[in-house]
């Protein structure tokens, strides 16, 4: 599973003010920005969300760009992965990629993204639990 020091897109709890971000990313970030996923639908999983790629029109999650200090990015990557359940395999309940995303200053920049794995996309495509908005804290 590649670990290029990368910053993070997040979009759910390890958000900033997010439960997840407390425990995972608080002390640890060296820059925050706001941020949005193209070409990815947000999904509403049991107290968390799942991001599906998605090609239909206007299709977005809104988050954050995290950049973690490089003397924590180690533990960082190894703890987010945990918690995602994120397998070198590819079977875990979340797959760590390489994305690109936008910045609100309009550029962009490759991130981690942690979509929904293989089984549970496949499922929320069967049944949708979709977010409208693109944006877990305004659900």
């Amino acid at each position: 599973m590649p670990t290029d020091p990368l910053p993070f897109f997040v979009y759910g709890t390890l958000r900033t003010g997010g439960s997840n971000h407390a425990v995972h990313l608080a002390g640890r970030c060296a820059d925050v920005r706001p941020a949005v996923l193209d070409g990815a639908a947000l999904h509403e999983g049991p107290g968390f969300p799942y991001a599906v790629p998605d090609a239909a029109p206007g299709r977005r999650i809104v988050g954050e760009l995290i950049t973690v200090r490089p003397g924590a990015y180690g533990p960082a990557l190894a703890a987010l992965d945990r918690l995602e359940d994120c397998r070198s395999d590819g079977t875990g309940e979340y797959v760590r990629e390489r994305l690109a995303v936008r910045t609100a200053d309009g550029g962009t920049a490759d991130a981690w993204v942690y979509l929904a794995g293989p089984a549970v996309a496949a499922h929320l495509r069967a049944h949708p639990a979709l977010i409208p908005s693109g944006d877990w804290m305004h659900r």
